[in-house]
């Protein structure tokens, strides 16, 4: 895979790094990146702040673990495993946003105490167990929480967003710290009231079926709102 043929791909992968720090889920060189890419995948590099970083700097990756160019991010092995095992996504990002990891450091998991929790797949974002970072158990523990789902928190460290798309997965990770911030501040008042299974099914179907507003409602009924003069 020639560098130029990812050319876009590359570019697209660090704008998206510098909007992570301008939303606020990112700091420093903290979090990683990385999307599929023919046969293997492109990373962020280790330990180089994202102002700073070039479409050239972006690592190219197999999935047996070699690369060209910098040296990858030290989380490379989460990237591949998830890459390798969730063929129904094309972006991991990882980030420590503030809410989020502060949910990960007592390891809580966010329940369904907010519809908007469906988003990540489930009735709940699970929080991972706690392992090193860079090592093969934190990739481990990472899949199992991921497992039917499309975020989860890492216990005492912070989040993981995927997506078919990069900008896909940029706007899941910023809801998922927003999802986390609501829940802790819920927490101040006690424990939140948790939507119970059957009506979150019927939610993460609805969002299922709604695809961007164009299909029909839970119901089956053609009750959607439409351009005047355009077609149902």
């Amino acid at each position: 895979m020639a560098a130029n043929d990812t050319q876009a791909l590359r570019r697209e992968m660090v704008d998206i790094c510098r909007r992570m720090n301008a939303s606020g889920i990112n700091q420093g060189t903290a979090g990683n990146l990385s999307v599929r890419a023919g046969d293997g995948f492109l990373i962020t590099p280790s330990s180089m702040p994202y102002e700073a970083m070039t479409p050239e700097d972006i690592v190219e990756m197999d999935f047996d673990g070699t690369y060209v160019g910098r040296r990858p991010s030290s989380e490379w092995r989460f990237h591949r495993d998830i890459l390798r095992v969730r063929t129904d996504i094309d972006v991991v990002l990882h980030c420590h946003s503030v809410y989020a990891t502060t949910l990960a450091c007592h390891h809580k998991r966010i329940p369904a105490f907010h519809y908007m929790v469906g988003v990540a797949g489930g009735n709940d974002i699970r929080c991972a167990g706690y392992a090193t970072f860079g090592t093969q158990a934190l990739s481990d523990n990472a899949l199992a929480a991921l497992e039917a789902r499309l975020a989860c928190l890492l216990g005492q460290h912070g989040q993981i967003a995927l997506g078919k798309t990069l900008e896909a997965a940029l706007w899941l990770a910023i809801e998922v710290e927003t999802l986390s911030r609501l829940y802790v501040q819920a927490l101040t008042l006690g424990d939140p009231p948790v939507l119970p299974d059957d009506e979150m099914e019927r939610v993460i179907g609805q969002m299922r079926r709604m695809s961007y507003g164009l299909a029909p409602d839970a119901e089956g009924v053609n009750d959607i709102a439409r351009p005047r003069g355009g077609a149902g």
